[in-house]
């Protein structure tokens, strides 16, 4: 058959007349084009399959409207909405996503859209972490400036986060390197100095030969190599810049307490900063009586008997013993190497006024981690035995009293106090005379921040031959960074050649003086970036305390694992010292944490030479795979990497796929927390598909329904109909209550999808006639593609047009109009939640199948609850009655109790 332009516009004539104008162009556009596959939001024509053609043209259509609509309900002052912060780790602009980027962002980006159809009022931004190494070595090997390389690189990777769909506020976005962010870098720097917790010292360092470089202690591996170069790691001797993070110690572990669990991470920072039963006190070193002007911080595992300190002890390693120190000389005389020495230098404490000599250890280490300690013969026993074979005088300050507690003696104003009552006196007194007292770990050591390159933010400071280092008035901030003419990455810091910036006046005296040529660690930038995007174009402070106070602490932090000790603890310590400062009422950060795991690519190398190989280098013809050269070959899952040949683009995968497919595939692969081994062909890939032609398929059920039949008529529903529709009214509340605790509680997003695929099975099984005749269809339909949006937005925005747009709909939701993602997150119904819920538990003995029973759904998820049921139960009577239980496990993902017990 065909139509002529001219009747096609008499076609359009009539339909212009008639009113049937979706009806006519729906035949007019199928008769022209039978073989092409059409757009329901663009053509009015619904396809009943959702095939490759089909998803292209959803995601395309939907593509720039979803990201629109986002920037269009940006959050906006004086909104009476509750807030709802999202924050994923910012990336390093590289020049190209990996896929563990667009798994971190994928989440991000569902949790947000979550929440927004919550009605809160939601905070999902972005920027860049782009001072550091990587950019300076890439300049260094092409000849370029960093600067350059780094924009380059953010506007390319900022076009990737664009194509797939990936809704940020952009006009918060915030880059490190860029003197509008790093000027309140260098501010916040400046409130350190100024309290005293930012000091330069001389200090054995890990320097990295290939970076040329300092590194922290954190960024050395169990093997003594970079954490960047793999090169074998030495120790130098340099003046350094500290940030003194062990004074706040004490409240960093306390107020993990404060905070949910964080899958295991808030044991891993308890365990780095330690037990926080010690501290330090500060002594005066003097030679032969006369002041050196040299002061050190010396560790007491037992503050309360600081008054009876014998003498202070150093490593033969000390700084003292190989620096520049006034006091190297006296100490390298009376050093003999395997004693323990006593030196002509002694120690004047800063808090007890007395004074004691200074010993040099025969040891190598004091408690694994310590160079300093204070010798108190009273609180140990190893202190007592160098005290007497160096013949020390010291004074006794415990005994016991009638009542057989400890008390004090010969210690001033704290004689006659308790020793809990003396520890908390004497710490609480030497904080308030600025002379230690802060209760820390023996392991923990302070924050060096001192980095010997070019690409980072300068520290604020001169250097001045009167004045000592003084801080640059936060008035003349930024420092900038001066244009270099090039770049060698060999020798001392690159800023050190910049001699017309280095040459600088002192702020004090006026006189001449020399700027600080180490830049920063780039964890101090990422140390406070969440506070900046609450307010990202303040020119007058770092941020304003009302909008940091509205938005944080951040909900939900999303982010790698591997950041769980360093990033954490540095932003966690920077907010406490923020709160202190009074420039902020939360003193943590970061409320719930969000860790991923790894997406692993498949990796084939060469067993005897390590080499990796290429896919197309290996034979996959018989079961076990084997290299074309020859040679036995080792299969295993890493992290992907283009150097290990096991790397994905992303922008290719989406392409072959579609983002949410993608979105999808990631989400439902693992629970956030776990690695996902990438196997398109295996695992869960083929389920995700499927799933969307299900959804697809069962709103083309709904439309046919409504399309070619009578007018809906529930009294038209049979007794087994009804049945059905009371099943699919359970199904979806019980769907909603599940899938909306995945979201908001334990952010198992795998199990929301399995949650909503049930559903998906549910509606496909029902009769055409439920389809037609019951409301409960077609609004656990609705609710469905609702819970389906934030995880696969173009798709359920298409689902949901088509919804909206058929023929006599029965919810006034579906009669109100407007995108899906603009809809309200649905809500169980009221009177679901006064019927107590079973759901069917599955029992497994030693991974078999052995039965099931039913359980009620408020403790479902207990485990000592299911198995109590479960052993109560008239199958657990059977067959688990006398055994020996080993474990038993209950799945979070589903519902199953697997009993392992001896055989």
């Amino acid at each position: 058959m065909q139509i002529s332009m001219r009747g096609l516009a008499l076609c359009q004539l009539a339909v212009a007349q008639s009113g049937q104008i979706k009806s006519v162009l729906n035949l007019v556009t199928r008769l022209l084009s039978p073989s092409t596959r059409t757009l329901f939001s663009e053509t009015g024509v619904w396809e009943k399959d959702y095939q490759t053609e089909t998803r292209c043209k959803v995601e395309e259509w939907w593509h720039p409207r979803i990201m629109a609509q986002w920037q269009k309900n940006a959050p906006e002052e004086g909104s009476t909405k509750k807030k709802f912060y999202v924050l994923s780790m910012f990336p390093y602009p590289s020049g190209r996503l990996h896929m563990g980027h667009v798994r971190v962002y994928t989440i991000s980006d569902t949790i947000s859209h979550f929440q927004r159809m919550r009605g809160h009022q939601v905070l999902n931004p972005m920027g860049w972490d782009a001072f550091g190494l990587p950019a300076e070595n890439a300049a260094i090997e092409r000849g370029l400036d960093p600067e350059d390389w780094t924009k380059r690189n953010i506007q390319s990777m900022r076009e990737q986060l664009d194509s797939l769909g990936l809704c940020f506020n952009w006009d918060r976005e915030v880059t490190t390197c860029l003197p509008d962010y790093y000027r309140w870098t260098q501010h916040l720097f400046v409130n350190l100095f100024e309290a005293g917790l930012a000091y330069q010292k001389e200090a054995v360092v890990n320097w990295d030969p290939v970076d040329q470089t300092v590194l922290a202690d954190e960024q050395v591996d169990e093997n003594g190599r970079s954490w960047r170069s793999g090169a074998l790691v030495e120790q130098k001797l340099l003046t350094q810049w500290f940030i003194k993070t062990t004074n706040f110690a004490k409240p960093l572990l306390d107020s993990l307490a404060d905070l949910p669990e964080w899958y295991g991470v808030k044991a891993m920072q308890a365990n780095w900063i330690g037990e926080c039963t010690g501290c330090y006190f500060d002594f005066r070193l003097k030679v032969n009586g006369q002041e050196t002007g040299e002061t050190l911080s010396a560790y007491a595992s037992s503050p309360e008997t600081l008054f009876g300190a014998a003498y202070l002890a150093i490593l033969p390693s000390h700084r003292l013993l190989h620096g520049s120190s006034s006091v190297r000389s006296a100490l390298q005389k009376a050093y003999q190497p395997g004693e323990d020495s006593l030196t002509e230098v002694t120690a004047h404490n800063l808090f007890t006024g007395r004074e004691v000599p200074l010993v040099i250890s025969r040891r190598e280490a004091f408690d694994g981690y310590l160079d300093t300690r204070i010798g108190i013969p009273d609180s140990s026993e190893e202190d007592l035995c160098v005290a007497r074979a160096l013949n020390l005088s010291w004074t006794t300050v415990l005994k016991t009293n009638d009542h057989g507690a400890q008390v004090l003696l010969n210690s001033d104003e704290f004689s006659g106090l308790t020793t809990q009552q003396a520890f908390d006196s004497i710490t609480q007194k030497a904080r308030e005379q600025k002379v230690g007292g802060y209760l820390t770990s023996s392991k923990l050591r302070d924050w060096l921040i001192s980095r010997q390159r070019y690409w980072g933010t300068p520290i604020p400071v001169v250097h001045c031959g009167s004045c000592g280092p003084v801080a640059v008035p936060v008035e003349e901030l930024p420092v900038r960074l001066p244009k270099l003419p090039s770049l060698t990455g060999k020798g001392a810091s690159p800023l050190e050649a910049a001699h017309d910036w280095v040459s600088c006046t002192c702020p004090k005296c006026k006189g001449p003086a020399k700027r600080e040529t180490d830049t920063m660690d780039t964890f101090v930038d990422s140390a406070w970036y969440y506070f900046r995007y609450t307010d990202p174009h303040n020119t007058d402070r770092p941020f304003d305390r009302q909008l940091a106070d509205h938005w944080l602490p951040v909900d939900v932090y999303v982010g790698g694992k591997e950041h769980a000790v360093m990033h954490l603890y540095y932003a966690r310590f920077l907010c406490h010292f923020c709160q202190d400062q009074g420039l902020v009422a939360h003193r943590e950060p970061f409320f719930k944490l969000l860790v991923q795991g790894l997406i692993k690519g498949q990796t084939f190398k060469l067993a005897d030479s390590g080499q990796y190989l290429k896919r197309e280098e290996i034979d996959f013809t018989d079961e076990q795979p084997a290299a074309r050269c020859g040679g036995r070959i080792e299969v295993t899952w890493e992290k992907m990497s283009k150097s290990k040949n096991n790397g994905l683009d992303p922008q290719e995968v989406v392409k072959q796929y579609g983002v949410d497919t993608v979105r999808l595939y990631i989400l439902y692969s693992a629970p956030p927390e776990q690695d996902i081994l990438w196997n398109v062909k295996k695992d869960a890939l083929p389920g995700v598909l499927r799933w969307q032609s299900r959804l697809w398929q069962v709103v083309t059920k709904l439309r046919e329904a409504r399309e070619f039949g009578d007018v809906p008529n529930p009294s038209l529903l049979k007794k087994t109909d009804l049945a059905e529709t009371k099943k699919i009214w359970r199904d979806k509340n019980y769907a909603i209550k599940e899938v909306t605790y995945y979201f908001t509680e334990d952010f198992l997003l795998n199990a929301a999808i399995s949650r909503l695929m049930g559903l998906t099975n549910t509606l496909s099984k029902a009769t055409v006639r439920v389809a037609q005749h019951s409301v409960e269809f077609e609004e656990a339909l609705a609710a469905l593609v609702r819970m389906t949006a934030p995880m696969a937005p173009h798709l359920a925005s298409e689902l949901w047009a088509g919804l909206c747009q058929m023929k006599n709909p029965q919810s006034p939701l579906l009669r109100g109009g407007g995108d899906v993602l603009q809809q309200s997150w649905p809500a169980v119904d009221p009177e679901y939640l006064d019927v107590p819920d079973f759901v069917p538990l599955s029992v497994r003995i030693n991974n078999k199948v052995c039965g099931t029973m039913t359980v009620p759904l408020e403790v479902s998820k207990d485990a000592e609850r299911v198995q109590q049921l479960v052993m109560q139960s008239p199958l657990g009577q059977e067959l688990l009655s006398g055994r020996n239980i080993k474990r038993a496990i209950l799945s979070p993902r589903t519902a199953l109790i697997n009993f392992l017990i001896d055989e």
